[in-house]
């Protein structure tokens, strides 16, 4: 038996209402959305670790995620796994005129991203899309949706041909933001009384404004990001990754009587080991 007719009989199993897992059984498409992004984040990670022993079972994993939500819809008489496989097989197809047609002219990498966004494009129209944007997912995650949009954005003329203006627009967003918050602590939201001795602006809760500006600001920052050609969510996530690491190596020596410039030589130093 091939291993994925196997998987696919082993989740037609555990989803029989009589003889199946209550749990598998109880689910649906909603309930298991979050574990399918979890499953893909973690494909991403074993990635970035160049662990691939935890490659292959998180890969494992995230099939197990498809062959689940087709089950679900097989048994609402929506579609099965083999049109799940045939849907994405066609696209290839479509989208590969250069490999699998006789298309001419394809000759890098950049020309195929160009060449397949114009055949997406295409797509689009014919399915009665009104913007560029709205093939883009509103529950991506905010930095890689944030990407999204300047490209596809882009693709109309809307953008800076060139990387000092978006340098510019970040200088901007930094002043709006930080007049943002001189103006909240002006103007503390809840009563709360700036001469008072313990009185912060954590305390009086964040404006609206505040919250705005530093979209604005996160945004322009991706802004940058995709003009160097990084992806910003990677970029965030391998941050994330080396801040930990080295907040780990330090917090065994940090006390509650440890200063703040004790601590930044701990930091320095863990930086340079």
């Amino acid at each position: 038996m091939q291993e994925t007719t196997r998987l696919l009989q082993i989740m037609k199993k555990l989803r029989d209402p009589e003889t199946g897992c209550p749990w598998d059984v109880e689910q649906n498409f909603a309930t298991i959305a979050p574990y399918t992004l979890e499953e893909a984040y973690e494909v991403a990670d074993a990635i970035e670790r160049d662990d691939m022993a935890a490659l292959k079972e998180e890969l494992g994993d995230l099939l197990l995620q498809v062959v689940f939500h087709s089950q679900m819809a097989q048994e609402e008489g929506l579609f099965d796994f083999e049109q799940v496989a045939k849907g994405i097989n066609d696209k290839m197809v479509a989208r590969h005129p250069h490999v699998f047609g006789e298309q001419t002219g394809i000759n890098s990498a950049d020309d195929q991203v160009d060449n397949w966004e114009t055949i997406k494009a295409a797509e689009k129209q014919a399915k009665g899309h009104e913007s560029v944007l709205d093939d883009i997912p509103a529950n991506f995650p905010a930095l890689l949706r944030a990407q999204k949009l300047g490209k596809k954005a882009s693709k109309t003329g809307f953008d800076w041909p060139e990387l000092p203006p978006v340098f510019d627009k970040v200088d901007e967003e930094m002043d709006e933001l930080k007049e943002a918050i001189e103006n909240q602590n002006r103007n503390p939201r809840g009563g709360g009384d700036p001469a008072a001795q313990n009185w912060t602006p954590a305390s009086a809760g964040v404006s609206d404004e505040v919250e705005e500006e530093l979209g604005d600001l996160l945004f322009a920052i991706v802004n940058v990001a995709r003009h160097v050609k990084v992806d910003a969510e990677t970029a965030l996530r391998k941050a994330n990754a080396k801040f930990e690491q080295r907040f780990r190596a330090i917090e065994p020596n940090i006390t509650e009587d440890s200063t703040l410039e004790e601590m930044e030589a701990l930091w320095v130093k863990a930086k340079n080991t």
